[in-house]
């Protein structure tokens, strides 16, 4: 899997501390990395409704719901990839006994742990995962 989850939740997670607006700078600060990869993570999770943002010299961005209402599931959801277990590039030989066959068969499995991993996730929340750094 991609790092995108990683940051969502480390942004998700940095609102939870503060009720004051976050900027994608400091939110970029504390992840370390590029504030345009914020900031497109951020436009992410304003699409999904899990952020708000306020435009203007003192905006930023807050949660859209409280933390007990979020759920890591949600996250996930929102920037999760097309497939985990990864997807081939190339099309397999349609002549072959395994390639006919082979990316129906993974796209299966791939859903089944997909399923698996977003009830997991599905069971806990956001303000269950933020008390880990009480």
């Amino acid at each position: 899997m991609n790092g995108r989850f990683s940051i969502a939740m480390h942004i998700m997670t940095l609102l939870c501390a503060d009720d004051n607006l976050q900027s994608s700078d400091y939110l970029a600060g504390s992840i370390n990395i590029n504030p345009v990869l914020v900031r497109k993570e951020l436009s992410n999770l304003l699409k999904h409704g899990l952020i708000n943002s306020q435009l203007g010299k003192n905006g930023g961005y807050s949660l859209a719901k409280p933390i007990n209402e979020i759920t890591i599931a949600s996250i996930y959801k929102a920037v999760k990839p097309n497939a985990i277990l990864g997807q081939a590039k190339n099309e397999p030989n349609p002549a072959c006994l395994i390639g006919k066959q082979i990316n129906s068969h993974l796209k299966a499995l791939d859903a089944e742990i997909e399923q698996v991993m977003v009830n997991k996730l599905g069971n806990t929340t956001l303000a269950e995962f933020y008390k880990k750094f009480d």
